[in-house]
């Protein structure tokens, strides 16, 4: 790699004023993303800010009708949490099937949400949920926070700290993953609650995305017949070595009517 300081910080307020002191400077959470680009000489930043010592970032608890999850919590602990398990069944399946245990064990939520990868599974459950991410200057919808590939509505200096998960009624989410990476080729979540009912896909596109037709076919009637018929579009979506934009569309389809049936407890 090269030259730069390392910092760790002790709390949120440090860790923000880190950053401000510094705009060339960057987080550090999980280092799955960030860490790897380095190495690859994609990202050369002088400073890193680890957050991995501030406790308040860290954790799952319940507050009222909502699942909090501290951006600083890994995937595993995701996967792991019995609050989780029983409120939000699919999102602890969707934590448990990313990567592999070293990217579990050191992947947080917040890192994945604000790099805002095309292909990560967490915006899916986020968007399709109808979650809030708070950061240490607001709080931003779902609908909101995904502005593009690899990108977000997170300002300069601006920190996750945590993710409100509105509890659903019922919720599923199934993905067609790359075999190395295990990075959704084409996932989809679906969930009726809250929020209303949601459909949100990741992988086929440059960002996440909602599926306006299914979701009002599935406010109809919660039934994978009621979407058997709603045609995705191929010419936004990604077309790359894994899968043609075409093949991405014919998944959105056949994944979205799988996540209904897993949400129904028919899977």
């Amino acid at each position: 790699m090269y030259q730069f300081n390392y910092h760790r910080a002790a709390s949120l307020a440090e860790a923000a004023a880190k950053i401000a002191s510094n705009p060339d400077a960057k987080l550090l959470a999980g280092g799955q993303t960030l860490i790897a680009a380095m190495k690859l000489r994609l990202a050369a930043p002088p400073e890193l800010v680890d957050l991995g010592g501030v406790s308040e970032l860290k954790g799952i608890r319940l507050d009222g009708s909502n699942v909090v999850i501290g951006a600083m919590t890994r995937h595993a602990e995701v996967a792991a949490s019995n609050d989780v398990a029983q409120r939000v069944p699919a999102l602890a399946r969707l934590a448990s099937g990313i990567g592999d245990p070293m990217v579990r064990n050191m992947g947080t939520i917040g890192g994945s949400l604000a790099t805002s990868d095309p292909a990560a599974d967490y915006p899916a459950a986020v968007l399709g949920l109808g979650a809030t991410v708070r950061t240490n200057q607001r709080s931003i919808a779902a609908d909101d926070f995904f502005l593009g590939m690899y990108e977000t509505a997170l300002q300069p200096g601006e920190i996750i700290v945590d993710v409100r998960f509105p509890i659903p009624q019922r919720a599923g989410y199934v993905k067609f993953s790359n075999p190395a990476s295990r990075y959704a080729i084409v996932g989809v979540f679906v969930s009726e609650g809250p929020a209303g009912t949601r459909v949100a896909v990741t992988g086929a596109g440059p960002s996440v995305f909602r599926v306006p037709d299914m979701e009002q076919a599935l406010a109809k009637k919660f039934s994978p017949d009621a979407i058997a018929s709603v045609e995705i579009a191929a010419e936004p979506l990604n077309t790359d070595l894994h899968a043609s934009a075409e093949y991405r569309a014919h998944l959105v389809n056949v994944l979205a009517r799988r996540a209904v049936q897993q949400a129904l407890g028919k899977s």
